[in-house]
């Protein structure tokens, strides 16, 4: 019995509209959870989206994770980063936050990528030797 992804999550088709309807849902359900950590006085602008980023790349693609990235920015500015609810200007410190969330929602999007891949080659039976290898020596 085949499972459909990993752990039995079954996955999405990377550029399918229900990939970034699920992208648009993590982010919400993201934003619902770093609105609790900000009332329990966490100031980690960014901490509840990269988990929920890498996951949603290994279930339904790199496009979809990188359209909630771009989404999480400007939400996070408006609702997360004080004043709430309004777009001010950075200060360097909030600034660098948004530089350190893009430098790592790429890798954990990659890294994603790469473990989506190999799920995929694994469930085909993985690498097919073809005869004799390059790293054989045949004297």
């Amino acid at each position: 019995m085949r499972r459909a992804g990993l752990f039995g999550v079954p996955r999405v088709r990377p550029w399918s509209w229900q990939a970034f309807l699920l992208g648009f849902v993590v982010v919400a359900m993201s934003a619902l959870l770093q609105g609790v950590c900000v009332a329990l006085g966490a100031k980690l602008y960014f901490a509840a989206f990269l988990p929920s980023l890498f996951v949603l790349a290994l279930v339904a693609g790199a496009p979809s994770a990188a359209f909630a990235a771009l989404l999480t920015i400007p939400l996070v500015w408006w609702a997360f980063i004080p004043p709430f609810f309004e777009f001010a200007p950075l200060t360097s410190a909030n600034a660098d936050s948004v530089n350190l969330f893009c430098l790592l929602a790429v890798l954990l999007i990659g890294l994603a990528d790469l473990c989506r891949e190999t799920m995929s080659m694994i469930s085909r039976g993985g690498l097919k030797s073809s005869g004799e290898s390059a790293a054989t020596n045949s004297q």
